[in-house]
Formats: C-alpha cells, structure tokens, sequence
C-alpha cells in the first residue's frame, strides 16, 4: 500500500473538505451555539476543551482530526494491512484470536484519542458530526476495510448515548476509553433482513432486567476485540409471537453473557469477525422504550451503519484508484509505462471521476442526517415529544433528505467500489490476480458492501419511494434540486440530464403491473441518484477557483457523457417495462 497521509496528501479529499462542504449548515446544526465551548469556559472541564467557539474553530478541528486520521492510517495501517488480512483471525473454544500488529495499531489510535469520533464530549468522545465522520471513515476504509469496520462497530456506543438511560453512560464512557467495543445483533439464522419476523425472545424480570434466548448470525466484532468485552446491542422479540415489528425491542447485552459458537470463514474482511452467537438466558438490559426496538432505535442504528457502508464504498475506490495509478505510472510495456496507453489511461480517468462523485454523494448524505439528527436529539432530551418534532417543517424536510440519501449514497458507492476494486485488479493485470498485491485484498474487501447493512436490493426499495413522490411537483427531493439549481449557473448538461430524469420517471408512472414496476426500479433509482451525482459535480465547479475549478470542470464534463449514456439505457428499459419492447421500432 501506498504510504503517505491519507488526508493531506489526497488532493481531491483536502479539496472536498476545504471548499466543498457547508461548514456553516454543518457546524450550525451539530455544535448547538458552541455549548461546548461555553461549558468548558464555564467549568474548565477537559472533555470540552478543544470544543470550537466558531465556525473557523470547528473547521480547524476537524481538520486536525482528519490529519491524525490520515497520518496513522496511512503510515501505521497501510503498512500492515496485507500482513493482518494473511495472518487472519483464529478461534478455539468460543474464543477470537486476533493478528498482534492489528491490536499494535489499535492502540496507537487509541493512545491518540481517535475511537470515539461518532460518541459526544460529553462522554469522553471527539464529538464530531456525521458529515466528518464520513470523510474519517473514508480514510480509514482506504487503509483496511476490516479495521475500520473495528472502530465503525466500536462507534455504536453513540447509540446507546442517545437512546439508554443514565445508568448506561458508564458504558459508553468505556467504548470512548477504547475498554470496550461495540457490536449490533439483528440478523438471525433464518432472517436476514426480514427483521420484524426475528424470533430472539426477550423475558422481563422482577428486577427490571430481562433475560434473552435465541441465536443471531453474521455479527461483525460480537466477541469483543482482545481482551475488550464488546456491547453488544440487541434487537430481540417482547411481545408475543406474529407482533411483527410493534413487538420488537432493544437491548444491551455484553459479550461476556454470551456464547460464541463460531466465526464465518469469509471471502473478504477476513480480520472482521462475523460471529454466530447463542443467548441463552442472557442477562440484557432494555435500551428505551419496549415496542421501539425496530421502528425508531434499530432504524437509527441501521441508518448510520449505511453512511459508514457509503464511506467505505468511497474509501475501497481510493485506495484502487491510488494503487493504480502508482502501478500504471511504474509498470512498463512496449518500452513505455503503462499510464500512457489509451485503454489504461481511460480506465484511471474514469475511476478518478467517480470517486470525486462518490465523495461528494457521501458528504451530501452526511449533511442531511447532521441537519435533522442532532436538533432532533437536542428536542428529544428536552422532553418534546415525537409528535412535535414530527411537526417541526424543516426537520422534517430534513428528514426525508436523509432519508432517501442515506440508502441512495449506500447502493451507488457500494456497488461503484466494486466496479473501481475491479477496474484496479485490471490495471494490474496477472499480477493483480495473486495475493502479492493489495489489489487483490481491495478486490475481495469491496465485495461485502452492497450486501451487508441491507443488500442493494434493500436500498433500492428504501430510495424508490423518495425518487418517485419526493419528485412530485412540490416533492422534497424536487424542491431540494431545483433550490440547488437556483444558486449557481448550472452546465447546460446538467438541464438536459434533468429533463431525462423527469422523463424517465413520468415514464416509470405509467407502469400498471406491479412485478414490472419492482423489477426496473433499481434502473429508475439509478438515474435518480446518477443524475444528482452529476447535479453535485457540476454544483462543486462552482465552488472552485482556478486551476482546482478548470480540473472539476473537466471531470464533471466527463461524468455528464457517462451519466447521458447510463440515463439513455435505463430509460429504454423503463419504457420497455411500460409499453413493451419497443426499442427496436422506428
């Protein structure tokens, strides 16, 4: 792997992070005023002292946060990631053995205070919003999937933040220290993402706590990390059986209280443990409300998980990319490196673009969670009930953005890591084949994304809904867009590709037969998501000066001519849905 800092030495990253988000949306939403700050003048308490008093501040923390990510992954995990992925993980007995330098390196971040970067100050966390979180997840992802997944996991203790009672904080407070980890345990044996018919079941005692019996399966980092216990947090059945989803509840059950019958033996992320575990009369505590389990504390866990599956999709293209382009620039065929010929040339551009894209959908989708996410736990913690905030207009609004991001960034970067994963095995030709090169790890890695935290399937039929109404004439998604168009000068391409992604969708409208409608609902998303990639590359020109604006302009004219030709294919499978196949008629 390629051993530099991988956020100052990423030109396109620093670019995204300097120019190209609203750090005033962002900082606005998340740092609620600067409490923090006010507190830490107030209290001289160390856990706010490095909270920013203004936008400037806020913007030179995170930055600096993202330079220590960028620095130890890049000089301390990249060295070692193809040496954990051959080394692998061992069990015996129930227990996971875990790779030494993989532990070496945690504790590094963990010495350097990087765990908790989704956890708040409050608790001992960084306290940074999710728009942050992505670009740190990203970096982390393009030096070793499996890692990041341990930190993502780790990060579930926000969870328990928002949602558990006081008593629960000392846990948190233990996941910020690095002491414990963090695990969430939905899928079962026979349900995979068929959630509201689990079969795990719950019994209240007279204590208060409950006891839980059942088996969950595919639980990434169940069996903790080492030595460290993980929370393990625990979608299991309260009411009675046939409830569906209303029966459902959340818990916190430690890994200790468990038993690990085995681990998966993986195609990729082979030092992510995928544990099946067994409850058996397992000591749990309830997490919220009895009943709330899927609909409000599973859906918000799931919905995180995804922006990460998003940012890992964005960190899986740049570490291909980067490889790349290094081989092509250092390889030598026909008395010439490999970067000069045409075909390979092609291959690196387009790759180059589509990490662009992919970054600033990411970011997009962090930016409407961090908009409607924080003011709502704020209102929460307050006591406004659920039916006010639901009231609120704009959190609403807000809430529907991330909503339909979240899935849409979830299914394209996802599914495009692959493609780049692929595209980097080529450019490497026979060599890209074999376990020399990290091409092959990257490869087998980016494969888990469009399947894990709800397969692309899934996500599809959790954006269909956002593409369709939200583009109604008054529909969020539409007014979104077009408030977006009314602030810059857009691309005369970027009208052309609107006006085929409203003809592509009147078109999908007219579709009467169910079945049909399902089975092109993946090609009328795809448009949708592709042409609002192609909204914020154009949009990101705007923002630049110079030599940064006349590069984006080129990779965004570029993409243009790469998302006409997929609008026109989808499209005509669309109409062929609805009016028959026709594309062979004059």
């Amino acid at each position: 792997m390629i051993q530099n800092n991988y956020f100052s030495d990423n030109e396109d990253l620093v670019t995204a992070f300097e120019s190209l988000v609203d750090w005033d949306r962002v900082v606005e939403a998340y740092e609620d005023n600067f409490a923090d700050a006010a507190r830490f003048k107030e209290t001289g308490d160390e856990r706010y002292s490095f909270a920013p008093a203004s936008v400037r501040d806020a913007k030179e923390y995170y930055r600096t946060i993202l330079n220590s990510f960028g620095e130890l992954t890049g000089k301390e995990l990249a060295p070692i990631a193809q040496t954990i992925d051959q080394i692998g993980l061992k069990f015996d007995n129930g227990k996971v053995t875990f790779p030494e330098p993989m532990v070496a390196v945690y504790e590094k971040f963990q010495e350097a205070g990087l765990l908790p970067f989704r956890i708040r100050r409050d608790h001992g966390g960084l306290g940074l919003p999710e728009t942050v979180v992505a670009l740190a997840y990203e970096i982390l992802t393009r030096g070793d999937t499996s890692f990041a997944m341990t930190l993502g996991l780790q990060n579930l203790g926000s969870i328990i933040e928002r949602y558990g009672k006081k008593e629960h904080m000392p846990v948190v407070e233990e996941i910020a220290r690095g002491n414990m980890m963090g695990a969430m345990a939905l899928t079962e044996p026979n349900y995979g993402s068929d959630l509201r018919n689990i079969q795990t079941r719950a019994e209240k005692q007279k204590d208060g706590s409950y006891r839980i019996t059942g088996t969950k399966r595919f639980i990434s980092q169940g069996c903790g990390f080492k030595d460290r216990d993980a929370a393990i947090l625990t979608l299991a059945r309260t009411g009675k059986p046939g409830s569906g989803a209303r029966g459902l509840s959340f818990f916190l059950v430690k890994s200790g209280d468990v038993r690990i019958e085995k681990i998966e033996h993986k195609l990729g992320i082979l030092c992510s443990p995928t544990c099946e575990i067994v409850y058996d009369n397992s000591y749990a505590e309830l997490i919220g409300e009895e009943g709330l389990g899927l609909t409000k504390y599973g859906m918000g866990m799931m919905n995180g998980a995804r922006i990460s599956v998003g940012s890992q999709g964005v960190g899986i293209g740049t570490a291909a990319y980067f490889e790349s382009l290094k081989y092509a620039r250092e390889r030598e065929q026909f008395g010439k490196p490999i970067i000069e010929i045409p075909a390979v040339r092609k291959i690196l551009d387009r790759m180059e673009r589509e990490v662009s894209a992919m970054r600033l959908l990411h970011i997009e989708a962090g930016l409407a969670v961090d908009m409607y996410l924080h003011r709502t736990d704020r209102l929460e913690k307050q006591g406004v009930s659920d039916r006010e905030i639901r009231a609120n207009e704009t959190l609403r609004s807000w809430d529907r953005l991330a909503t339909l991001f979240t899935p849409m960034a979830k299914f394209y970067n996802s599914e495009m890591g692959c493609v780049l994963a692929s595209d980097a095995l080529q450019i490497h030709g026979g060599s890209g084949y074999t376990e020399e090169y990290d091409v092959a790890r990257i490869f087998r890695d980016s494969r888990i994304n469009p399947v894990y935290e709800g397969t692309t399937q899934l996500q599809v039929v959790a954006a269909i809904g956002g593409v369709t109404a939200g583009m109604a004439p008054t529909g969020y998604f539409r007014q979104y867009i077009e408030a977006e168009l009314g602030k810059y000068a857009p691309s005369p391409a970027i009208s052309k590709l609107y006006e085929m992604f409203n003809a592509a969708l009147e078109d999908y409208k007219t579709i009467t037969d169910e079945v049909k409608k399902d089975t092109v609902a993946y090609e009328m998303v795809e448009i949708g998501v592709r042409f609002f990639n192609s909204l914020l590359m154009d949009r990101s020109r705007d923002r630049l000066t110079g030599d940064a604006r006349e590069k984006r302009k080129a990779l965004s004219d570029a993409y243009n001519v790469d998302s006409y030709a997929l609008l026109c294919a989808n499209h005509e499978k669309i109409k062929a849905a609805a009016r028959g196949p026709l594309w062979f008629t004059v």
